[in-house]
């Protein structure tokens, strides 16, 4: 009976090599198994540069059988086979070990001289020669047959597959062969009008190319085939979660004319920005609408995204509705209720009543808090995770505010926004991290955008100061942040851990999350600390240290000693990362700054140059010229826009899972898709998925895309995109 892509790899391939395949590579069907694509498809007549492969890296060469021989071990029992293979350009060997001669005398006849073939095995260095042990490989046909299919077999790729050190390329290419073998009907996403329409493949065509492509020249089709079934999949899902919020039901919320939002527009000291101003009316139109507002606005560090929120609470709080935003710090929920107080003025504020709730207030104060909330008091409430807690609800929640949702897990949003009834969310960020970026391209949310910058700020300056190249640049960066203080300005040096001698738990930040292999950061603050109160320019300045297990009381005092101007450098961790607003701040350090991510950093920077002040931004680095850690470094000296920052995270991390709720880019439901370079595609996706809803909302003419989401589109993954 022929298997389907739901047979279980356990039936198809054994349960051994089943086992094999979701240890490495978490696929447990035959669906998951055809989906594991090539990365790359290699020429039997191709030379493979052999004096180039990376030393401790499972690789797959093509390359010609050059000697062999059997010798006798020294220093133990058993026999060696060593044959030497060679590209044309470098050599290296391969070692197979045995218990005797004879146990290895049929592989030498096998790996006789001027065979070629494909080798896969993990690189190693032995008496300064490339070697591979016990290496996989599958030989080509010996010349006889060569010569009689040499017109065919030539000109047949090799796919590449994506492997481990215990899951050769060429037993992937195996598996996959017989699963292809004995896989019956595939459904097919598209039906024929529309394949032909689009000039594609149909599904079976399509996977039987892309792993066992007969020429070259069949790879391009079947890979965009796929690519589209792809887009086509999830923007169908994504247009079907669309329209499944727009049956829920939200209470509209108008502005009244005299009212709240108003009264606050008519007190501003200043002209809103025009994409301030457009950003605002959308969001007013959102907020009257019968379904609930999701929508996301994108903005450089510093473009004015808290005011747009807070005119959006004032709407809300017309209708007596609440409005709670969520902040990543204690530091940022603080600054933020303190420059939304600010904002609202002597006028508003006491009819709002803005209110903290956060985890590290004394037990009196959060009751006291938490009873405004409940109660209805307290209009717009600014919060850290302790929002979030059972004991934390609402009168009347109408809007949830995410500041910096990257800080948050989908679970954390969700479960603020289920304190209300259909509650309107709107997200703020100021670099869009791959997931993100990703979601925007496929259109789940609506998406508004703040490029222009408030009028009267002076811009920011970022230089790299490479240790590796240039040890002497440490000391001219303290030497360049004395000269700022002897200015009159102020210095932030942010360290990627709290205490480098302790456990790594001691971190303030994910700053691992790219070099989780790598030794840890070099400076925490309180060796920076210790460093600089002997330096001869910067050991009599006013220095405090600021990280995230110091007392919430004693943080916030810091922070605002900062802002008053009483403390002329402060060492922190990335608890200062977001929102904090100090217009005196001319420079900001990073230390250890290839251990940070490109969002981190933009973000980092964001804190300096907000005022007349202009901006200095030093990233330090002991990466060395070349690597993914440096590249990501160079990148963010080389633009202050997110956006472009953006794709370069993309590109270096990866687009996340889009449909489901993980973030970090280490997993991704896109198999050959990437948002950014084929989002022309993806845009053609998704004007077929809306013209195939909008005549066959139940996908009941389109069989084939309905059980294909069906399959690939789990109720988790639908979960997971309600509550984006």
């Amino acid at each position: 009976m022929p298997s389907t892509l739901e047979t279980p790899l356990d039936v198809a391939v054994g349960s051994a090599a089943a086992k094999a395949l979701d240890r490495a590579f978490g696929l447990q069907s035959v669906g998951d198994l055809v989906s594991h694509y090539p990365r790359r498809y290699a020429d039997r007549g191709e030379l493979t540069p052999i004096l180039d492969l990376p030393i401790g890296e499972t690789v797959t060469i093509v390359a010609e059988v050059l000697s062999t021989g059997i010798r006798r071990m020294r220093n133990r029992q058993g026999a060696m086979l060593e044959v030497t293979i060679g590209d044309g350009i470098g050599r290296m060997s391969l070692t197979f070990f045995g218990k005797g001669t004879g146990q290895l005398e049929w592989r030498q006849k096998e790996l006789r001289v001027g065979r070629r073939g494909v080798f896969s095995g993990k690189v190693a260095e032995y008496r300064d020669s490339l070697q591979f042990s016990h290496p996989e490989y599958q030989l080509f046909d010996d010349e006889l047959e060569a010569r009689q299919h040499a017109d065919t077999s030539v000109t047949v790729p090799i796919p590449i597959y994506p492997a481990t050190a215990t899951l050769a390329s060429m037993k992937i290419a195996e598996l996959v062969g017989r699963v292809l073998d004995d896989l019956g009907p595939v459904p097919d996403p598209l039906t024929e009008r529309l394949r032909v329409q689009e000039g594609l493949l149909d599904a079976r065509t399509a996977l039987e190319n892309v792993h066992r492509p007969p020429t070259r020249n069949d790879i391009d089709p079947a890979v965009r085939t796929l690519r589209m079934h792809e887009a086509l999949i999830l923007q169908t899902a994504l247009l079907q979660q669309r329209a499944a919020v727009r049956e829920l039901r939200a209470t509209a919320r108008p502005a009244r004319p005299g009212g709240l939002l108003e009264r606050f527009d008519a007190h501003l000291p200043f002209t809103l920005t025009p994409d301030q101003q457009d950003v605002g009316a959308s969001i007013q139109q959102d907020l009257v609408a019968q379904w609930p507002m999701n929508r996301l606005v994108q903005g450089e560090v510093g473009s004015g995204k808290t005011l747009v929120a807070l005119r959006a609470m004032l709407q809300v709080a017309e209708s007596g509705g609440q409005a709670a935003l969520i902040a990543p710090t204690e530091v940022l929920a603080g600054q933020h209720l303190r420059s939304i107080t600010k904002m609202l003025g002597p006028e508003l504020a006491p009819l709002l009543m803005p209110t903290l709730l956060t985890g590290q207030m004394s037990a009196p104060l959060r009751r006291k808090a938490a009873l405004r909330v409940a109660s209805g008091q307290a209009l717009i409430v600014v919060g850290t995770h302790a929002l979030l807690s059972e004991k934390t609800t609402f009168a009347d929640l109408g809007l949830v505010v995410v500041d910096e949702q990257h800080r948050f897990g989908v679970e954390q949003r969700e479960t603020l926004r289920a304190k209300g009834s259909s509650p309107h969310a709107l997200v703020l960020t100021a670099t869009p991290i791959p997931r993100t970026v990703a979601m925007t391209v496929f259109g789940d949310l609506d998406t508004s955008v703040i490029r222009t910058m408030p009028s009267g700020r002076a811009g920011i300056q970022t230089f790299v100061a490479p240790l590796a190249e240039h040890p002497s640049w440490w000391q001219r960066v303290w030497q360049r942040s004395a000269e700022e203080i002897a200015q009159g300005r102020q210095v932030f040096a942010v360290c990627a851990a709290i205490d480098t001698t302790k456990d790594s738990a001691e971190a303030d930040a994910a700053s691992t999350l790219f070099d989780a292999a790598a030794k840890g950061p070099r400076w925490g603050v309180v060796q920076l600390e210790e460093a600089l109160s002997t330096h001869p320019e910067l050991g009599g300045v006013r220095r405090a240290v600021l990280h995230g297990k110091m007392p919430s009381e004693e943080k916030d005092a810091i922070m605002q000693a900062f802002a008053r101007g009483d403390i002329d450098l402060l060492i922190a961790t990335t608890v200062i990362e977001v929102g904090v607003d100090v217009p005196n701040a001319s420079t900001m350090v990073i230390l250890d700054a290839d251990r940070f991510g490109v969002s981190q950093l933009h973000q980092l920077r964001g804190r300096v140059g907000r005022g007349g002040v202009p901006g200095l931004c030093l990233l330090v680095t002991e990466a060395e010229e070349g690597s993914v850690a440096r590249e990501r470094v160079d990148a963010v000296a080389a633009t202050l826009d997110g956006f472009a920052l953006a794709e370069v995270d993309l590109e270096l991390r990866g687009e996340g899972d889009v449909l489901g709720s993980s973030q970090s880019g280490v997993k991704s439901s896109l198999r050959l898709l990437r948002v950014v370079k084929d989002s022309g595609l993806i845009g053609r996706a998704r004007e077929i998925a809306e013209q195939i809803l909008a005549e066959d909302p139940a996908l009941e003419q389109h069989p084939g895309l309905r059980d294909t989401i069906a399959r690939r589109v789990t109720e988790e993954d639908r979960a997971a995109l309600s509550k984006n």
